[in-house]
């Protein structure tokens, strides 16, 4: 009897690799699919030579233009907007997920997966994303928006392994971290390079509108932010971006904390779940402390939820994700777009 297929994505990097030889100790026919994001030759060489070395079949997808569109373009109009954009959960329903499952369709796969920390929890004929055994690692908060179609013929390979013994096992091999079209350039400095029309200096303003102060170009600041602000008050912090009329608002710290969030372009997996439970937690990650508490009611509103906390969350800026779960499973999740 042939073997089931599975299309992984493959990097060539700790995980990547881990998952795969995971995948065929498992009995599975392992095709290693690269996606070329960026052009990356050094990126491509070493998922060939990996792929090379464990014996299985290597192929690569020139995805640059969908990528530059649907991920670079994203992060750059975020920042242009006074928003704070997520690539990496838009990247991956949009870009890494979607290419795997269709390349797996192409060559008569049932199976896909990457060597990302996770599991998938189904209840009924329901599939959630459910948190990695290993919770340092744990990503699941990037996978709200992966569609039932994937979840239901996905793997998880990395999902109950632990990244200390993994690293054991490849002492030599470096790991990606941050945004990978970033290539380790601070987002300010790739912001100045690639789109120079962000930096158009303007106010900062008191929330009454008194003029305190200049800065450099919205898209270089987020909510809450303390440091590098031109001006001579004390103890205040950025509260609102307003990219419309090119100004910052600062307040004091109280004012940094929000109880209800509204979310838009949302991927909740049971609406009925969502809209009834008890027990949901919310999580919004950011820069600097994570906002997370206990939701305490829903209102459904035009194209998305209004989200009651039971505490303030501090700090959530627009643009961020949030997303929901109940114990380990991701129920959903979205992007905020107002907080009050």
């Amino acid at each position: 009897m042939p073997k089931q297929k599975v299309i992984l994505g493959f990097s060539g990097g700790i995980d990547s690799v881990t998952a795969a030889h995971s995948l065929r100790e498992e009995g599975y026919q392992v095709i290693a699919l690269t996606l070329d994001t960026m052009g990356d030759e050094l990126m491509l060489a070493r998922a060939r030579e990996s792929a090379q070395k464990i014996g299985i079949e290597h192929i690569v997808l020139d995805v640059r233009e969908s990528f530059r569109e649907r991920i670079i373009e994203y992060f750059i109009q975020s920042y242009s907007l006074g928003r704070t954009p997520a690539p990496c959960t838009m990247c991956n329903p949009l870009v890494k997920w979607h290419y795997l499952e269709q390349y797996a369709d192409r060559v008569g796969a049932e199976k896909i997966a990457t060597g990302h920390y996770f599991n998938i929890e189904q209840i009924e004929d329901k599939f959630y994303v459910s948190k990695a055994d290993d919770l340092s690692k744990d990503q699941s908060y990037y996978l709200w928006g992966l569609s039932q179609g994937i979840l239901s013929r996905a793997i998880t390979p990395m999902g109950h392994r632990f990244k200390e013994e993994v690293k054991r096992d490849f002492s030599n091999k470096k790991e990606s971290m941050g945004i990978c079209f970033l290539a380790g350039e601070s987002y300010r400095d790739y912001l100045m390079r690639h789109s120079p029309q962000v930096v158009k200096t303007g106010e900062i303003v008191t929330k009454t509108g008194e003029v305190v102060g200049r800065h450099d170009g919205v898209a270089f600041y987020t909510i809450g932010q303390k440091r590098g602000l031109d001006t001579t008050l004390q103890n205040i912090a950025i509260i609102d971006i307003d990219a419309t009329n090119n100004r910052l608002i600062i307040g004091n710290n109280e004012d940094l904390y929000h109880s209800i969030l509204e979310v838009k372009a949302c991927n909740i997996v049971n609406p009925q779940e969502f809209l009834s439970s008890a027990d949901i937690r919310v999580v919004v990650r950011g820069i600097g402390r994570n906002p997370e508490g206990y939701i305490s009611r829903v209102e459904e509103i035009d194209d998305g939820y209004r989200i009651h906390l039971e505490n303030p969350a501090w700090a959530p800026a627009i643009g961020q994700p949030v997303v929901f779960y109940r114990d380990k499973r991701v129920i959903g999740g979205g992007v905020l777009e107002k907080f009050m």
